[in-house]
């Protein structure tokens, strides 16, 4: 991860509220995209992170609040932005019968200042194999590293990704996930949006979550876990007559429940864990199985909105 405390913010978006109609899409968002991290924007579909996104890349105008990248106003210097940024494409902007190395070619071309070297690009995303290939006849996950090769081609300073891994199987979600982390290591910011809880939790350094075109919170995926889902739960399998009774005379232990040999024991804090463990060597008590079951990003999506990320 990152160090956060001694970066610099890239992306300063203030107060910004975007409506269509009578529809509010974006309802006063602020937030801070540190240099060199990955920010994720995270909720379910239809709350407000592609707008947000479009809104910072300068493609959509907000109706008020300000917005900087880079120091750049996305509205009145968007030329200048244009060459320091690099934004993913939606499928429907690339022809179907475009080849691979075309495309790369065109994009590079849009460019004013010496794009990076195409072919070691799609040698570094696994496509150079495809560079005579359609478009139209890749794979959904070939499809989308050509789209982060577009992305990359100007040696942009800042990365957008939008709903990224949509659509992708777990493998083929997994290898993007790699070219990702690939890309902020390479000293580059990266600010996804995705409503897949799993990504954000292995990807992001820090994310926002919204929902209904507001920002709930902001934090690194692990503080919002601690400090919206603080209980922890451990699961074990014993045969000993007196475990019960020991068990529930743990410390900050609030339920136990007993299933045949089976045990579930919930409490609070990270404390609870080693409790359990020292409760189990004190008494001797044998166990045949220990688990542990630590919330996540999804529980606290759940715990703060009152329902699922898939509902």
């Amino acid at each position: 991860m990152s160090n956060l405390k001694t970066s610099h913010p890239v992306i300063q978006v203030s107060g910004i509220r975007k409506t269509y109609g009578r529809t509010v899409a974006v309802d006063e968002v602020s937030f801070e995209v540190n240099d060199g991290e990955i920010f994720g924007l995270i909720g379910p579909n239809g709350a407000g992170k592609t707008t947000t996104m479009e809104c910072v890349e300068g493609i959509r105008k907000p109706d008020r609040g300000t917005i900087s990248v880079l120091g750049l106003d996305p509205f009145r210097q968007v030329y200048k932005l244009q060459e320091r940024i690099g934004v993913q494409l939606q499928q429907a902007q690339l022809q179907k019968r475009i080849k691979v190395w075309e495309a790369v070619d065109l994009w590079a071309s849009l460019y004013r200042k010496k794009s990076v070297d195409g072919e070691r690009l799609l040698e570094q995303l696994g496509l150079i194999d495809k560079r005579d290939a359609w478009f139209m006849n890749l794979s959904g996950g070939q499809k989308q590293r050509l789209f982060i090769a577009l992305a990359l081609i100007n040696d942009p300073e800042v990365v957008f990704l939008d709903e990224l891994t949509t659509g992708l199987d777990p493998q083929a979600r997994r290898a993007i996930w790699e070219l990702v982390r690939g890309i902020r290591e390479r000293g580059k910011t990266v600010f996804l949006t995705t409503h897949l809880m799993e990504e954000a939790e292995r990807l992001c350094d820090r994310v926002a979550i919204i929902e209904h075109g507001r920002i709930i919170d902001i934090d690194t995926p692990q503080r919002l876990v601690a400090r919206h889902c603080p209980e922890r739960t451990v699961v074990l399998d014993t045969d000993d007559a007196s475990a019960e009774e020991r068990f529930r005379a743990i410390p900050r232990v609030e339920s136990v429940v007993r299933s045949d040999l089976q045990f579930t024991i919930r409490g609070q804090g990270d404390d609870l864990v080693t409790e359990v463990i020292h409760c189990l060597s004190e008494n001797r008590i044998r166990v045949t199985d220990f688990r542990m079951i630590v919330p996540s990003l999804e529980d606290v999506f759940l715990k703060l909105t009152g329902h699922s990320i898939r509902d």
